[in-house]
């Protein structure tokens, strides 16, 4: 039996990267999954995982998209257990000075309106059912949530923000309903960009990447999937809330000479 057995979720951003990963680990612990994304992608987890997973093809940003999954999850399984807010878009490390003025606004909204205002819809509609379950919520955060040059200045400032609701919502949740986060630093995948500066999706993992890190590797896609198979349990992670789990290869404690102590550095 799997760590996540009985238990019904509702998972945005599930086509492809963490998300994805995380959503087929679910389904292997034994989890039942409605996974919503925006981009058709996400049909495909219908093949690969079968009745454990209802995909979803709805945009995050709007009420009527978030009802509908937290909907769909009762409607197939009468309960909702957890609720992970994954989707995100970047803004592809854009400092403020290369940001059109005029465009400014718009990237503004686009950007929070993913990466902030859809995991408040999310929760919001999820949460007379969370309540009834006593159930949880999972935020995904960043490295660039608690540090600088991790984004530009609208990402940095939406994963800040996101930091900002796990606290806020698991003090206004308890006792009833746990609140966590995970603030991933590196994957390998693609990041959409925000489309209103001109932006597609990109590689997240620059070169020099590895290089850079206290741990040496690029961590696999599925990497994180541990880490939120632990804050979905109801009984590993029973006395945690408010927290923001840290998993950025050591990034935050990178040094100046050399990002770990024993790591061998040319020259």
């Amino acid at each position: 039996m799997g760590s996540l057995e009985g238990q019904v979720v509702v998972f945005t951003g599930a086509g492809s990267g963490i998300g994805r990963a995380v959503v087929t680990r679910y389904a292997a612990e034994g989890a039942r999954v409605v996974a919503l994304d925006v981009s058709e992608k996400v049909t495909e987890l219908k093949a690969e995982l079968g009745d454990r997973v209802v995909p979803l093809v709805a945009d995050v940003r709007s009420w009527e998209g978030n009802v509908q999954a937290v909907q769909t999850a009762l409607d197939t399984w009468g309960r909702l257990d957890v609720f992970v807010g994954n989707a995100g878009i970047t803004d592809a490390a854009r400092p403020l000075e290369d940001i059109p003025g005029d465009r400014l606004a718009a990237g503004f909204e686009e950007l929070f309106g993913v990466n902030v205002l859809a995991p408040i819809l999310g929760v919001r509609a999820a949460l007379d059912a969370l309540v009834e379950s006593r159930g949880s919520v999972i935020l995904t955060g960043s490295f660039a949530g608690s540090h600088a040059a991790g984004g530009g200045v609208l990402y940095t400032a939406s994963k800040h923000a996101v930091e900002g609701l796990v606290r806020q919502l698991a003090y206004e949740l308890a006792p009833d309903v746990r609140v966590n986060g995970v603030a991933p630093g590196v994957a390998p995948t693609r990041l959409k960009g925000t489309t209103t500066l001109g932006q597609t999706a990109a590689d997240s993992v620059l070169d020099g990447t590895r290089e850079a890190l206290p741990l040496q590797e690029i961590p696999e896609i599925d990497a994180y999937s541990g880490i939120f198979t632990l804050l979905a349990s109801r009984s590993d992670s029973a006395v945690m809330t408010g927290t923001m789990v840290t998993a950025d290869s050591g990034l935050g404690i990178r040094g100046i000479a050399r990002p770990g102590g024993r790591v061998r550095t040319a020259g």
